[in-house]
Parts: C-alpha cells; structure tokens; sequence
C-alpha cells in the first residue's frame, strides 16, 4: 500500500500529491492518504471519482481523515499524455487547444482581500500541476501585479513559462500602477493584441 500524509497541507497540495502517487504507483493496488480536514476529503474524493477509482473515507480522529483508493492498472485514468502515445506526439508540449486564462486581478472572488489573494495564489500553482496547460495566461487591471517583483505566485508563472506557456501583461496597467520596471516574468502586452488573443481562444478560464 501507498502512503501519503497531507495533512497540514493547503489545497491544492492534497489532490496534488494523490495525483503524484498515482502516477508512481508499481505494482500497489491501494493509496492510503492522509488529511485534516473534510475539505481536503472531499476534494481527493472528487479527484478519484473522476478518474473512475474506487475511494472510501473515514475520520480517524479529532483532526485525521483516511481516505483508501483501491485501483487497478486498467481503471486508473493516467491523464492524456499516458493514455495515447500517438496524441502526445501530436502535442510535444501538453497542450492541445489554444486555452487562454484571464488574470484580471491579484485576487480570486469577491470577499477578504487576503483569503481572495490565498485563492489566486492556489489558483496559480494548481495551474503548473495540470496535464494540459494554457497556451496563454494574460494579466491585467490588478492582475499585472502577480508577474511583477514581490508577488508570491513569480515562480509558477516562470515555471509555466519554462514549459512553454507565453505570458502577457497589459502595458497600460503596468505603467498605472508604476510597475513597468518591476515586470519579472513573460512580456508587455497591449489591449489590442490583448483582444486578438481572446478572440482566436478556443476556451477562457478567468477565475
């Protein structure tokens, strides 16, 4: 049996981490993760229902979760790139649609400002972890403050960036907010080509 301890991680590091064991599993037919709370439960439950496995969860204790995933090497969804060889050469970078995300600010939802910039930050992060990437991510208004000096979420962009993704932030936002020197990651970008770029999109995700 696989082991994996969660707990005390944040989403979307539990999920993240499933994902991870799965993917390395040899020969094990079960995956025994560990979590602290019901969320991070329901979210890994999520995950393994999605990739048709059969999961079972439990509370262990005042602040312990178990959850068990039982598979087998044909039940288990390895994602696109295991799954046909023949379409991933077809796609050498992970991407197989021109997918555009939207960054229109430092901070997902509406609400607390610092929970809202936790958000971004998961959202970002979760971003690097997926089997298909954007093609491109845009910021703007707030947004340009993630690709800048001093913003938590500059390494994954810079990893997204190192597996291909172009990254474009809105020039007439960076010079509002006095950041033009302080831009650390991908290009200036205008409202004009900003538009081209959504409209040629096949999907936007703007979280």
């Amino acid at each position: 049996m696989k082991k994996v301890d969660a707990r005390g991680l944040v989403c979307p590091l539990p999920v993240v981490n499933t994902k991870k064991a799965l993917d390395e599993i040899n020969g094990e037919t079960q995956i025994e993760i560990l979590v602290d709370n019901e969320i991070a439960v329901q979210n890994v439950t999520k995950f393994a229902n999605g990739k048709n496995l059969n999961v079972f969860s439990e509370k262990a204790g005042e602040k312990e979760y178990r959850i068990l995933i039982t598979l087998s090497e044909d039940t288990y969804d390895h994602g696109p790139e295991k799954q046909n060889n023949e379409e991933i050469s077809c796609y050498p970078d992970g991407r197989r649609e021109n997918l555009v995300v939207i960054l229109s600010s430092n901070k997902m939802g509406e609400g607390e400002d610092e929970l809202g910039k936790t958000l971004m930050k998961a959202f970002i992060f979760a971003l690097t972890k997926q089997d298909i990437l954007p093609k491109t991510i845009l910021l703007y208004n707030s947004g340009a403050f993630l690709s800048c000096e001093g913003s938590d979420s500059l390494e994954d962009l810079k990893s997204l960036e190192a597996e291909g993704v172009e990254i474009f932030t809105c020039g007439t936002c960076l010079n509002y907010y006095e950041l033009t020197k302080k831009l650390s990651v991908g290009s200036v970008s205008n409202m004009y080509d900003i538009v081209e770029m959504m409209e040629s999109a096949d999907k936007i995700i703007k979280p």
